[in-house]
């Protein structure tokens, strides 16, 4: 194995070590542990992301890169705003039915909680869901609408809201509080708030 092959190994082990001790204890979570698990010790943790707070967010980006990645393999360029809202909203709620649901959802209440009680590590995990992001906000931007096309500004506020929906519904979902919370259903609020007027017709300020 060469010097790069046995970093990645241990990157990989530390964070998938790191996913299963940070979702159970949050904040608590000892790096003392996390090594063990991955069979490493602590300065391993610090050689390869500097601080337990950048193996969070190391995590965190780990977490989230495949996710947008497939977000953006499931819209097309072809398609005007609204499709583009329905695909996405569509990939969230199937996102509900996958195998590691529940841990996802663990651990973003635990990332949460962790935010909470750190403000410095906050302040991290929100640059880094900024970071990714921007790729939907590009991802959306320039689509067209009742004969216009979606502005950077308002593609990065449409953004936002339908993180906001998706969460609070897939919360739902999971914890069974969203009965008949199907596709169809997570398309049509989606696409009820994307047309709003807010995103799509007011944006003078920003002009």
């Amino acid at each position: 194995m060469t010097r790069a092959e046995a970093k990645e190994r241990n990157r990989r082990a530390l964070l998938d070590a790191a996913f299963e001790v940070v979702s159970r204890d949050g904040y608590r979570a000892r790096l003392e542990e996390i090594a063990e698990r991955a069979e490493l010790t602590t300065g391993a943790v610090y050689s390869l992301f500097g601080s337990k707070s950048g193996l969070v967010v190391a995590l965190v980006t780990e977490y989230l890169r495949p996710h947008y990645e497939e977000v953006e393999q499931a819209i097309r360029a072809d398609m005007d705003l609204l499709e583009a809202v329905d695909a996405f909203a569509r990939y969230y709620r199937r996102s509900c039915d996958a195998p590691d649901a529940v841990s996802a959802l663990s651990l973003q209440i635990t990332l949460l909680d962790m935010a909470l009680h750190d403000s410095e590590l906050g302040s991290r995990l929100a640059a880094s869901v900024r970071t990714q992001e921007s790729h939907l906000i590009a991802l959306f931007t320039g689509r067209s609408h009742n004969g216009t096309v979606l502005t950077s500004h308002q593609a990065q506020r449409l953004v936002t809201a339908l993180r906001a929906l998706f969460v609070g519904l897939t919360q739902g979902v999971l914890l069974g509080l969203a009965d008949g919370a199907d596709e169809q259903y997570f398309a049509d609020a989606a696409c009820a708030l994307a047309a709003g007027a807010a995103f799509v017709s007011h944006d003078a300020d920003h002009s």
